[in-house]
């Protein structure tokens, strides 16, 4: 460094030299003055007390000051160090409260929730053993059901077999593990494929005409539909006005305003429309979603039928029992099972007879006449108005759940380490993440259900609704982290990283649950939580799948010849 470029020269006006500056001293501690200077410093120290200690003072700050740059983790408080290393040292037993609230947690959600849906959907006609089976594999909306599970089916045992090649692929040599991949797509490819005969029919009118016969399923769309014939299989349609006469083997799902049924079916009738009247007889189920539907004097339904909706008339015979939501019940006729009612009304008459159990949640007592047939009397449950945030059962699920939520995220941290870590270190950014979410959150949905509307979309928007779902929870798991982050400092360990997940995600439960009473307020909050950390998913998502470009495909110039 030249002379000029000092900024105070060490010598004073006598000859003498004066105390140095701080510039002067830092430039000295970071070896960038000249060597004539430098001696004239050093000289100057070793005579001067107060400038050495100048010196020695900016020289430990410009060492720690690049230590701390060289380092990536600052270290620990010694409080906090300890209470680190007695945390990873307890983690056996903390995960193991955590695994046991979780199992508590899932049993108490069957025992509570999932069996008695089970059991009330079993006695409404569903039937079958498996809650998932009952409510989309055989509910009869989408025939196209049936492959998905094919597929699936595949999926699955071609992801076991690549797990088997995994863990054994050092026994295997490379002809047994081709033979294997081969023996796998053979066996996908002979699978059969599912048959059927489809027809669709779209005009102002459309009918199946008494002496016409369909072989196999029919989809019907108009003003009016009228089934008159026979149809050996399902019947699917949509309209204003819908009659059926005739004989219908399967099932009947539609939408309309108004539905007749003065024929025979001999499956379900599922609907969704204002008014249905069955004045024939149907072989299984009924059910409806709307504001009435009728069994006339005159009609019968074999199974049972579930009303979501307006009112229920039963002036026939009903083979098996009432699940209703709604208004009200009305009983005239005959029902062969029971009666379990969350409405405002139930009335049964005096000629109406009910074989089994009868249970009413509602604002009012049951209207039973004195002439009425009950295997059993009324079972009445008033409803009750009350706030679930002040029942202590609501915060015992508060707490089960988080633990439920902790270990998902132990689970995810486990198995994708270096994605969590992104995911939570591009939160921290808060800004990029929260505006991002603000795109994909609601994107994602609306893809997904534009994508459900069509019969081909269906299995790609239910995936894209479930891996929707899946990154809501896990927006919260990616807040805690940042959360934990911000208090407990960071990390690159991945135990040290789950529990400050596991820290923040708990701080932001106890935060959040006095708020939840506020219903906007809540809202808004969750919605921010969930912008938060979808956003920051996103991020690490749109990192991974930009091509990387290597520095042998980059441009090297090339010297210009004459």
């Amino acid at each position: 460094m030249s002379e000029a470029a000092n900024p105070v020269s060490p010598e004073g006006p006598g000859g003498k030299m004066d105390h140095l500056d701080e510039m002067t001293c830092l430039l000295y501690a970071e070896r960038q003055l000249d060597r004539a200077r430098a001696q004239a410093v050093s000289a100057h120290t070793q005579d001067c007390a107060a400038c050495r200690t100048l010196l020695r003072a900016l020289d430990r700050e410009s060492r720690l000051l690049t230590r701390a740059m060289l380092e990536e983790d600052e270290a620990l408080p010694a409080r906090l160090a300890e209470f680190q290393e007695r945390a990873r040292k307890s983690f056996g037993w903390i995960w193991g409260v955590v695994f046991g609230l979780a199992a508590t947690g899932v049993y108490a959600l069957y025992t509570t929730f999932i069996e008695p849906a089970q059991v009330r959907l079993e006695a409404a006609g569903f039937g079958g053993t498996s809650l998932l089976s009952l409510l989309v594999f055989q509910g009869a909306f989408w025939k196209g059901w049936q492959s998905v599970i094919t597929l699936l089916e595949v999926l699955a045992m071609l992801t076991v077999a690549g797990f088997g090649l995994v863990i054994f692929r050092k026994r295997l040599r490379r002809g047994s593990a081709l033979a294997l991949v081969l023996a796998g797509m053979c066996a996908a490819l002979i699978l059969p494929a599912p048959a059927g005969a489809t027809e669709f029919r779209k005009a102002q009118t459309a009918e199946v005409k008494q002496e016409e016969t369909i072989k196999g399923d029919i989809y019907l769309s108009g003003e009016r539909i009228r089934i008159e014939g026979t149809v050996d299989g399902d019947v699917y349609a949509a309209g204003k006005d819908i009659d059926i006469d005739g004989h219908v083997t399967g099932d009947v799902i539609s939408g309309c305003q108004a539905m007749r049924v003065r024929g025979r079916v001999d499956g379900n009738v599922r609907a969704a429309g204002n008014n249905g009247i069955i004045s024939g007889s149907v072989g299984r189920s009924v059910t409806w979603f709307g504001d009435s539907v009728t069994i006339d004097s005159t009609g019968k339904v074999g199974g049972s039928l579930s009303m979501f909706g307006g009112n229920v008339a039963v002036d026939g015979q009903l083979g098996r029992d009432i699940l209703f939501f709604g208004n009200g019940v009305s009983v005239n006729g005959t029902v062969l099972g029971g009666i379990w009612e969350k409405g405002n009304t139930l009335n049964i008459a005096s000629t109406g007879q009910v074989d089994g159990r009868i249970q009413f949640h509602g604002e009012n007592e049951a209207s039973v006449s004195s002439g009425a047939k009950l295997a059993s009397p009324v079972e009445f449950t008033k409803r009750e108005h009350k706030s679930e945030y002040s029942s202590g059962h609501y915060y015992i699920w508060r707490i089960i759940w988080t633990a439920a939520f902790i270990l998902l995220g132990l689970v995810l941290f486990l198995l994708l380490p270096k994605f969590a870590s992104d995911a939570v270190t591009a939160g921290e950014r808060v800004g990029a993440p929260l505006g991002l979410g603000l795109l994909v959150l609601p994107g994602v949905l609306i893809a997904a259900i534009l994508a459900c509307i069509t019969v081909v979309g269906i299995p790609l928007g239910l995936l894209t609704l479930g891996i929707w779902w899946l990154a809501i929870n896990c927006a919260e798991l990616v807040v805690g982290g940042v959360i934990g982050n911000w208090i407990f400092g960071r990390t690159t360990d991945t135990w040290g990283q789950i529990g400050r997940m596991a820290g923040g995600f708990v701080i932001v439960r106890i935060v959040y649950t006095p708020i939840a009473p506020l219903h906007i307020i809540g809202f808004l909050v969750a919605l921010g939580i969930w912008m938060w950390g979808i956003g920051a998913i996103s991020l690490v998502l749109y990192k991974r799948l930009q091509p990387k470009v290597s520095g042998s495909s980059m441009g090297v110039p090339v010297a210009a010849t004459s």
